[in-house]
């Protein structure tokens, strides 16, 4: 009887990892790995007493491994809904015209990304621009990002700034946009914007 036990935790332990394999290598949804998982824990106890310490524990691993998979997608993109927007020194660029804030990460009241959930992240700034402009991203209290835009522009050019970045968050950091002191400019609607996304 005791070869029959050993043997059953055997297979149900072998028919778990093989789910939970299966399932991260095809993006099995939960409901149906939860149900299979069921329907394994339901075959083992027809043949292992309810008190099995090995299955019980099994299950439970098997459980926070499912858990620990499922992770909240945190992405935002944004941007400049007035025509131009003439920025005043040191000033936070609110971009008020959200297309997605997966993980209400972004305020658009503020124009600060607070990240909900730490990882490595990527942003994107861009902005269009007809005078001298000279932005920074700022990682908390750290700018690690710059994009500027000369003074010696022809009259009636447009200029278009881009900077990409990837930084190490914190749950809770900061990261936000803010015009120079000494040359605030203006960002341009629909052509200005601002983008992060959780990469990992």
């Amino acid at each position: 009887m005791a070869f029959l036990s050993g043997l059953s935790v055997a297979i149900t332990a072998c028919l778990l990892v093989n789910a939970i394999a299966y399932s991260a290598k095809h993006g099995t949804t939960l409901s149906k790995l939860t149900a299979l998982q069921s329907l394994v824990f339901n075959n083992a106890q027809a043949t292992v007493t309810l008190d099995s310490t090995a299955l019980k524990q099994l299950v439970k691993l098997a459980s926070n491994g499912i858990s620990q998979t499922r992770t909240e997608g945190v992405g935002f993109s944004v941007y400049v809904k007035a025509e131009d927007l003439t920025l005043g020194g040191g000033q936070t660029l609110i971009y008020d015209g959200v297309l997605t804030n997966d993980g209400n990460g972004y305020d658009d009241r503020t124009g600060v990304f607070t990240c909900p959930l730490a990882g490595t992240y990527m942003f994107v700034v861009d902005s269009l621009s007809r005078k001298p402009t000279s932005f920074h991203l700022y990682h908390n209290r750290t700018i690690v990002a710059s994009l500027h835009i000369s003074n010696n522009l022809p009259s009636h050019t447009y200029v278009q700034i881009s900077r990409t970045v990837i930084l190490r968050l914190r749950k809770g950091d900061h990261v936000k946009v803010v015009s120079d002191k000494s040359k605030p400019g203006t960002a341009h609607r629909g052509y200005s914007g601002f983008s992060g996304a959780r990469l990992y």
